[in-house]
């Protein structure tokens, strides 16, 4: 018999206390700030480093004081039993019985209360405005010693907020949460979508991301409405939730935006290995990373966008480049794909197995060995992990972007205004030939710094140094032409006027000036350190 959370469809009054109660508790709510300041620093740091002892002593304390935020965290956050009176102070309106019923806890044989899920309050900030959710996950290992249940379904971790923050949110017709576990992503997705479809092969996950968008559903409004339509404040757009695989769920339609954190990791195909929904997709090796960039394409609408994480191997005698190069040529739609960081399969392979809840000993050993093996078999030498764009064009073959990268290090903010600037940018470059870039007037990004490094008495910079604050936080070395030109991009004059008259400073040929100047100005464009004027063409 399954051991799913009950659907809280069935149990719309519950549901409704409950975010009643979760919005009045101790008066601030149960909400990220009033659960950091509960805790205090030193503790919520440690909590984010998944230690959670100083945690624990300080919920301890207010618990023995009576505060009813701590009974909540104790059991929803830290896995503890609490007594039942506390959490009954907590929930005034839902009660013990109400989050009984909702699958939130269980009463014990000495008058205890134990939690069954997580249930964190999630606080983020996307191109809608600020927004607070209680986001439905299973207890962690803080709170289940040893491996976890192979149906785990995984909370908010740093994938999860890394394709948050990463999609772009404008306004779009439909959109497809693929993998969906908790429901975090289709939480954003129904801020500024009019419809939304979210799949998972997991019904404990399906069931859990259900319990999410409901209390979204019953929550009061915290602004951020589909459309960006004032007159719509507290509107939430639909969310369909449907079983099943990959793409399998929602072949032959369409959306506009597909976002997806898949079970992309690569884990061994062994018996002895255990497999579990929220991260391994049952495919040899990178393949279901490579099937969805090369099939997303058929559930695309034109000029729809997909962005979804991935890792891929890097094999012997076989750059990462030409690898994931290939699928994107496979999918036929434009691509990007920015690696963030690479393992060497020791580092990879401990990596997961102690993400699954395995402590060390033997069988720790055990896994990481057939880890290694595994990789061993297919000749991979790293595994590299990152971001992949697509985008279906609206008339023709893609082919106007196709971009594979090495961004190493921290995005400097959110990335999704920044992906949706480099989209439009290709385009724009794809149209341009170099007479007519020359004639556009482009202007210096408002996040862009210059630095100049000299030797200690020299007259002149020996660096001169591009540095981006936001988007990737890329930093650009250039020369002393580029420096020139990129300095007095204002607006005003077209981009050849600027290389005529940094030719004639430099006492060099304007051609020879422009062959340096305008690829190095692409790349500007391209990376959004440089804004192409949109009033059109100079006269």
């Amino acid at each position: 018999m399954s051991d799913d959370p009950p659907d809280p469809a069935r149990l719309p009054d519950d549901v409704a206390a409950l975010a009643e109660d979760l919005d009045r508790v101790g008066g601030a709510g149960y909400r990220v700030d009033a659960v950091a300041a509960l805790l205090g620093p030193v503790a919520d740091a440690a909590l984010h480093r998944e230690q959670p002892v100083p945690a624990r002593r300080a919920v301890a304390a207010a618990l023995a004081q009576g505060d009813p935020l701590a009974a909540l965290v104790a059991p929803l956050v830290l896995g503890a039993a609490v007594p039942e009176a506390d959490l009954a102070r907590a929930l005034p309106r839902c009660g013990v019985d109400g989050a009984a019923r909702l699958g939130l806890v269980r009463r014990t044989d000495d008058g205890l209360v134990a939690p069954l899920v997580e249930l964190r309050p999630y606080a983020a900030v996307d191109a809608r405005g600020p927004a607070d959710w209680w986001v439905a996950s299973d207890l962690g290992e803080m709170a289940v010693p040893g491996p976890l249940r192979t149906d785990h379904v995984l909370g908010i971790g740093g994938a999860s907020t890394t394709l948050a923050r990463a999609t772009v949110r404008g306004e779009v017709g439909r959109a497809l949460d693929l993998g969906t576990g908790c429901g975090v992503q289709a939480l954003h997705l129904r801020r500024h979508a009019r419809e939304v479809v979210a799949t998972d092969v997991s019904s404990r996950a399906l069931r859990l991301a259900a319990l999410t968008l409901a209390l979204d559903d019953a929550a009061p409004d915290l602004g951020g409405s589909p459309g960006g339509d004032p007159s719509a404040a507290g509107r939430r757009a639909p969310v369909d939730l449907r079983r099943g695989s990959l793409l399998e769920p929602v072949a032959g339609e369409e959306f506009d935006l597909v976002v997806s954190n898949p079970p992309f990791v690569i884990t061994p195909r062994d018996a002895g290995v255990p497999a579990y929904d929220y991260r391994d997709g049952g495919a040899v090796g990178d393949a279901l990373v490579q099937h969805l960039v090369e099939h997303v394409g058929d559930v695309l609408a034109p000029g729809g966008t997909a962005q979804l994480l991935g890792n891929w191997e890097h094999r012997e005698g076989e750059p990462w480049r030409e690898r994931v190069g290939a699928w994107l040529d496979a999918s036929g739609l434009d691509g990007w794909v920015v690696q963030r960081e690479v393992l060497d399969p020791a580092a990879y392979a401990e990596t997961w197995v102690r993400d699954g809840g395995q402590p060390p000993g033997p069988a720790f050993d055990a896994l990481v060995g057939a880890w290694l093996d595994d990789l061993a078999a297919r000749r991979v030498e790293a595994v590299g992990l990152g971001m992949v764009v697509l985008r279906r064009p609206r008339t023709g073959a893609g082919g106007r972007l196709r971009r594979l990268e090495e961004v190493a290090g921290p995005a400097a903010g959110p990335l999704g205004a920044h992906v949706a600037d480099v989209l439009a940018a290709a385009d724009l470059l794809a149209d341009l030939d170099d007479a007519g870039l020359a004639s556009r007037r482009l202007r210096v990004a408002d996040d862009v710094t210059e630095e100049r490094h000299a030797r200690p008495g020299a007259e002149h910079p020996e660096v001169v140094l591009l540095r981006q604050g936001s988007g990737f936080g890329r930093v650009v070395r250039v020369g002393t032409a580029v420096a020139g030109v990129v300095g007095a991009c204002d607006g005003e004059l077209p981009l050849g006027a600027l290389v005529g008259a940094v030719a004639a400073l430099l006492e060099r040929p304007a051609e020879e000036v422009a062959a340096e100047v305008l690829p190095a100005v692409r790349g500007l464009v391209g990376d959004g350190l440089l804004v192409v004027d949109d009033e059109g063409v100079a006269p």
